[in-house]
């Protein structure tokens, strides 16, 4: 277990951390700016871990952005801005997030509440409940609760994807020296159609 606080947030804390994330985003792009956190809910100031993911509304749809942690000493309201900044910059898919694109895209924010290294991921694994890290060595990586759902990936496909993006062999997840963490959470995020922020 980590030595996150455990966090359970109201839907109003909820649709505020999204507020946040968008905030934090559009005064980054804009201006270059660090949004502050300013006069935060009571939850905020839990010590816990956010992610926050940007997705694009055009065509299809992609990823524009995804950054956070799941291990921070950080007060939920400032980890949630550093999320938002970090998953706006060219750092995490390639390319910064443009101030054209900024209506085109969706917030969701992921609370983390507690994580669990487990011995068995596959049989401790819940789809869309958990997001997945995966340490092996010096390669990292992880994966939002939602994506598995978003693409019907099963629970040895979703390891085998966050091996991947850990730059792992896909089946890694299997060996003992492998370290996979369960992360759980909440997640909030903007309505595509413009509509009040929903928890999923």
């Amino acid at each position: 277990m980590s030595e996150a606080q455990t966090v359970q947030l109201s839907y109003d804390d909820g649709a505020r951390a999204v507020e946040l994330a968008r905030e934090a985003v559009e005064s980054f792009v804009r201006h270059g700016q660090r949004e502050q956190p300013g006069s935060m809910r009571e939850a905020f100031y839990a010590r816990t871990g956010a992610f926050v993911r940007l997705e694009s509304t055009r065509g299809r749809g992609r990823l524009r952005g995804c950054a956070g942690a799941w291990e921070t000493s950080d007060q939920l309201g400032h980890a949630i801005v550093e999320a938002a900044i970090k998953a706006a910059s060219g750092d995490s898919c390639g390319s910064e997030v443009e101030p054209k694109e900024l209506d085109n895209i969706t917030v969701s924010v992921f609370v983390v509440s507690n994580t669990v290294l487990t011995n068995d991921p596959l049989a401790d694994l819940k789809i869309g409940t958990h997001g997945v890290a995966v340490d092996g060595g010096n390669s990292h990586g992880w994966l939002y609760p939602t994506v598995p759902v978003e693409n019907g990936w099963s629970g040895a496909e979703f390891l085998s994807r966050a091996c991947r993006k850990a730059k792992l062999a896909p089946n890694a997840w299997e060996d003992e020296e492998t370290m996979v963490t369960l992360i759980e959470g909440q997640v909030f995020r903007e309505r595509a159609d413009g509509g009040a922020v929903e928890e999923l």
